[in-house]
């Protein structure tokens, strides 16, 4: 066997021409390239099966979705599934990335995500449905809200509840109700202090201390400040370190998977009231 046999012919004659011949290696130095080489491809080989091994563990472990995930799941949503939220793109990636494309070019409304859906408010309210909230979506995209929504950016539900924060609520303050009530005027007002006290004092951050924000909770309001909720025991709420200080009953339990949803709507459907 010639010591160089992955060099071709040509290139081996010369090699080995006059010109060329004291600089050749001996054949001890070719023998100990061959061997080299021959490691150098039994590692590569070894590597390329044990990425291999750990790329197939990682798709086929129960808890993958951990390894992806950009942070822990909020309060609530610690037993939820990816695809719960992130539902995939029927489309090919080419088709994908068209259409973002076009989106940026403002040829199409909306994008389609890569890989899965974009998580918007529509997703949140296939769980979390509740015809009589006091404070939904819909409602901040009134006109007259158009000065709050340029404060809290209230376009989406993730606005307060951005997920992946492991929180309940991810807002920094809890005294964002100053953005629209600030002419709040009660004639007999009955709670002590009164409203206007409160608004001229600037004391926003007490109003969640009475105010139940989605009005879910079933709870008699207070008519005196010193019994409603600390303002630390709502902070540990937001924070998802205890369950509410409202109340433990609630008007609309949030369905547990979409399966849930299409159940309802399945069962609405087959008996219309």
């Amino acid at each position: 066997m010639p010591p160089f046999p992955h060099i071709p012919t040509p290139a081996l004659l010369m090699l080995y021409s006059p010109r060329t011949a004291a600089l050749a290696p001996s054949r001890e130095t070719a023998a100990m390239l061959n061997t080299l080489l021959r490691q150098r491809r039994k590692i590569g080989i070894c590597v390329g099966i044990a990425l291999g091994v750990i790329l197939v563990s990682a798709l086929i472990y129960p808890k993958r979705s951990s390894l992806v995930a950009k942070g822990p799941m909020n309060a609530g949503h610690e037993t939820l599934a990816c695809d719960q939220c992130h539902i995939p793109v029927n489309a090919t990636p080419a088709q994908q990335v068209s259409a973002n494309i076009y989106r940026l070019l403002g040829l199409r409304r909306n994008s389609i995500g890569f890989g899965s859906k974009l998580v918007e408010s529509a997703e949140c309210v296939d769980c979390h449905d509740r015809p009589d909230d006091r404070h939904p979506i819909s409602r901040f995209l009134e006109p007259h809200f158009a000065e709050a929504r340029r404060h809290i950016k209230v376009y989406e539900c993730a606005a307060c509840h951005a997920e992946h924060q492991g929180k309940r609520v991810t807002l920094p303050t809890i005294g964002y109700c100053v953005h629209c009530h600030q002419d709040t005027a009660i004639h007999d007002d009955p709670i002590l202090p009164t409203h206007a006290t409160l608004v001229q004092n600037d004391d926003w951050h007490t109003c969640l201390q009475c105010h139940d924000f989605h009005g879910n909770h079933i709870r008699d309001t207070p008519v005196r400040l010193q019994d409603g909720i600390s303002e630390s025991a709502i902070w540990q709420y937001f924070n998802g370190e205890t369950d509410s200080p409202y109340s433990a009953e609630k008007r609309h339990q949030a369905r547990q998977s979409r399966q849930d949803t299409a159940d309802d709507t399945a069962d609405t459907e087959a008996n219309p009231q």
